[in-house]
């Protein structure tokens, strides 16, 4: 029993056994195996699309091309998620913020690491944009110090975010379905279909987004 519109976003089986978090894998348990091996409409749309990706992404990474992988591992990996989250009954990870944070979190403080052992007058130099006057030089550091330091957290709210406002909507006008007088029914039922179409193109837009946010802090890490 569902007892207020957030309920939506708990998990429902003991620690233990914590079933819900099965839907983040979800998406690979659909496709056979040997899909994956041999030659097939889904396998050509998949490489058509990761190499569209690539190509978008290719500018923002011209120094470090090896990042892409993990740019286009991302993408993947969340708009799956966010895109499974909108079948019935299918829990959502990506609106859990301790599912975006174990994204954003690790590739933060990696890309830190990498930067200030490997780039370290590069990472310095970002701290204070070119152009600006001595006098604000040490207030500027101040604020990229701080911009950095919540990057991750600015990453995984915002997804989250999003995908918790969608999914809330869709809550709301599933419950005035029993209030509705039957002459709205059907401008109710158009509205869920337009939000609907709109819960999938932030499925995917906010995916998009993370990823290239993540590939643009790896080319400032690593250029």
């Amino acid at each position: 029993m569902m007892t207020n519109i957030f309920s939506i976003f708990d998990p429902s089986t003991p620690n233990f056994m914590s079933a819900n978090w099965l839907s983040t894998v979800l998406m690979f348990l659909a496709f056979p195996a040997l899909t994956w091996n041999s030659p097939a409409r889904i396998t050509q749309g998949l490489q058509l699309a990761m190499g569209y990706i690539c190509t978008e992404f290719s500018p923002l990474a011209k120094k470090a091309p090896f990042t892409l992988i993990t740019s286009v591992g991302l993408l993947t990996f969340i708009a799956m998620n966010n895109a499974m989250g909108l079948f019935p009954y299918i829990f959502t990870g990506s609106s859990q913020l301790v599912f975006t944070m174990a994204l954003a979190l690790p590739v933060w403080l990696a890309l830190m690491l990498y930067g200030w052992l490997n780039n370290t007058s590069n990472l310095l130099a970002h701290l204070i944009p070119q152009g600006t006057p001595v006098a604000l030089m040490p207030f500027m550091v101040l604020i990229e110090t701080i911009s950095n330091l919540i990057r991750p957290l600015t990453l995984a709210i915002r997804l989250t975010a999003n995908m918790v406002a969608g999914h809330l909507l869709i809550v709301l006008l599933n419950s005035a379905d029993p209030n509705t007088p039957l002459v709205l029914t059907p401008v109710l039922f158009l509205a869920k279909q337009a939000l609907l179409l709109l819960e999938m193109a932030v499925a995917f837009i906010q995916a998009y987004v993370f990823s290239v946010l993540v590939t643009l802090y790896m080319a400032e890490a690593t250029s």
